[in-house]
């Protein structure tokens, strides 16, 4: 992961709105992930097959459980301005009619679950930056599936955000059925997840 470094956020002309306007003005490589992490606008090559195998199985699961009027996409940016984020999560689930807005992002409070499958060089900041973000503009459920887990590869699901911290519902190795509660209601099967 590259990264192009911010000026100092007191700087003239570096608010949240030229920060976002420096994103969307860029011309990036085809096929890469720009993310704003920290106020830091950062790239990433586009992950690997079996991570697009995790967020595919994944993405056919939640399409069963979600009401008629919300989308799962997987391209979509979300904006964190309190944490000076701008993320493209792999996975957000949120009403499509948020979508037929103009821009190209969303903002994080109109999103109603968030899921990360974890690259070895993300790692970290989908355990740590992302889900305090997401917790703190308080998207409901973050999904966190982290085959780069110390302790073994591992789905954690968290929810009832408060400030920048959420709290784990359930965490399981892969492997084992992970349950969403309402309004999704459904179970993920981990067992036919790839490990790396």
């Amino acid at each position: 992961m590259s990264a192009l470094a911010a000026e100092p956020r007191n700087s003239q002309g570096n608010g949240w709105e030229d920060l976002v306007r420096r994103w969307e003005s860029m011309d990036w490589p085809e096929g890469c992930k720009v993310e704003i992490i920290e106020g830091i606008i950062t790239v990433a090559p586009s992950p690997a097959s079996r991570h697009n195998s995790i967020a595919s199985r994944v993405h056919r699961r939640l399409v069963l459980g979600i009401p008629e009027e919300w989308g799962v996409v997987q391209t979509q940016a979300i904006a964190v301005p309190a944490r000076r984020g701008m993320f493209i999560p792999d996975l957000a689930v949120l009403p499509l009619a948020v979508l037929d807005g103009p821009g190209q992002y969303v903002a994080a409070d109109a999103v109603e679950l968030v899921a990360e499958v974890t690259s070895p060089s993300n790692a970290n900041h989908d355990r740590i930056t992302k889900a305090a973000a997401y917790a703190r503009a308080g998207v409901p459920l973050y999904l966190l599936i982290d085959a780069h887990a110390p302790g073994g590869p591992t789905v954690t699901l968290y929810g009832e955000p408060k400030g920048d911290v959420y709290r784990v519902l359930r965490a399981v190795p892969f492997g084992e059925e992970i349950h969403l509660p309402a309004p999704f209601d459904l179970a993920l099967e981990t067992a036919e997840f790839p490990v790396s």
